[in-house]
């Protein structure tokens, strides 16, 4: 194993409804970096990059959440 992979940022799954992932990819937004946050995050989805993926996800928790509704798929 590398000395890179030791002192990596370890993978975390992103998971919108945890308030600090969504600190944490607020951040980003503003930053446009990742270099403040402590972890990387990993996507269950193969149809886009990771910030396309995390974008889709907050506007479907954000919008469930502000008009009671919920995906029926």
């Amino acid at each position: 194993m590398s000395l890179l992979n030791l002192h990596s940022r370890p993978w975390v799954r992103f998971d919108v409804t945890d308030p600090q992932h969504r600190q944490w990819f607020a951040l980003w937004n503003r930053t446009m970096s990742w270099k403040n946050c402590p972890v990387r995050f990993a996507i269950d989805d193969d149809n886009g990059d990771t910030i396309a993926v995390i974008q889709r996800r907050l506007i479907q928790y954000y919008s469930e959440r502000e008009f009671d509704i919920k995906q029926t798929s």
